[in-house]
């Protein structure tokens, strides 16, 4: 679906689901879920940065490209560099880059862009 999102609405979103982002990584969070939370928002994130930036693009597209950005980050994890080690031993890297490699954040990514997919088509659908 081809559409012009509203910038403005999208920036408000990407505000909001850094907030709720942040507080995923509290004790608020239920244990279960604790370690998936914040990925799957990552991913969400993603799908709204890119859909501000390309407020133009096909829906699929934005999910599609927000949830390789996130593959790539996940890979990124498995580069052992010290310039990196120094940055993700910085609190706001760690939550950029992460810390670790894990097939579950993987998972995550997809079912967080397809997620903001459903959502954006959900709501466009009903324009």
């Amino acid at each position: 679906m081809k559409l012009k999102r509203n910038r403005l609405a999208y920036f408000t979103l990407i505000i909001i689901t850094i907030t709720i982002g942040l507080i995923s990584r509290t004790e608020i969070v239920p244990e279960i879920i604790y370690p998936y939370l914040g990925d799957y928002l990552y991913a969400i994130l993603f799908f709204l940065i890119i859909g501000f930036l390309f407020n133009k693009m096909k829906s699929l597209k934005v999910a599609i490209v927000s949830i390789l950005v996130c593959y790539l980050i996940e890979i990124f994890q498995l580069y052992d560099a010290d310039w990196i080690h120094t940055i993700r031993n910085n609190k706001l890297g760690a939550l950029i880059f992460g810390s670790g490699f894990l097939w579950s954040d993987l998972v995550c990514y997809t079912l967080g862009g397809i997620t903001g997919y459903i959502l954006e088509s959900v709501y466009f659908n009903k324009k």
